[in-house]
């Protein structure tokens, strides 16, 4: 699969944060029912990587890590079985590895000098992070203006109340978001049902 594959499964892509190992597996088995099976889990807790790996053995799941920062957490990720790698920003170091490594990757912009250096690598597809602190929808139309040819996933402050306002500019694929995945302990029907009114946001 191709970055664009992934962005274009599913209208969001479940924002992850393990805290207990023993919660990967029914999380990620209860957002794929509802219809969710792009799964970025972030690499923010101890037990990230073994969560990775727990979930990459639930049927359908197509898991992938976030908030991989540097060559060292792409290498883990990809050992770990990362089918694509989220970025919260963009360096030159990363993105390289990511190409070299021929793994689907979606880097953090903020910017058109992000933008610019991720289109000097060859790239094209986008995280608009943090999208609201950032400027919000206003801001993504007018970066996305020059660059016709990038699409968009916005992530940070989107929510069930927004993410159809994002998903109705045309560059935006799918939005990130982590109210579909509550941390803690795994409410499965709960989850599923969120997950089911996230696929519902495009009609």
């Amino acid at each position: 699969m191709t970055i664009a594959d992934i962005m274009q499964t599913a209208p969001v892509i479940p924002v992850i944060v393990v805290d207990d190992l023993e919660h990967a597996k029914p999380l990620a088995r209860a957002l794929v029912a509802g219809g969710l099976p792009i799964l970025e889990v972030t690499l923010r807790t101890p037990v990230a990587l073994d969560a990775i790996r727990a979930m990459s053995e639930v049927e359908g799941a197509i898991v992938g890590a976030g908030t991989v920062t540097n060559e060292r957490d792409l290498a883990s990720a990809v050992d770990a079985g990362s089918r694509f790698i989220v970025s919260p920003g963009l360096t030159k170091p990363l993105g390289k590895a990511a190409i070299r490594d021929d793994i689907p990757f979606l880097p953090g912009i903020a910017n058109a000098g992000d933008i610019m250096r991720g289109l000097d690598l060859g790239l094209t597809h986008f995280k608009f992070f943090p999208a609201m602190a950032a400027g919000g929808l206003p801001a993504l139309k007018a970066l996305a203006a020059p660059f016709g040819q990038c699409r968009f996933c916005p992530t940070g402050g989107v929510s069930l109340d927004n993410a159809a306002e994002w998903l109705a500019f045309d560059p935006v694929l799918c939005v990130g978001g982590s109210w579909v995945a509550p941390r803690g302990a795994v409410d499965e029907a709960k989850v599923e049902r969120l997950a089911r009114e996230a696929c519902a946001l495009r009609g």
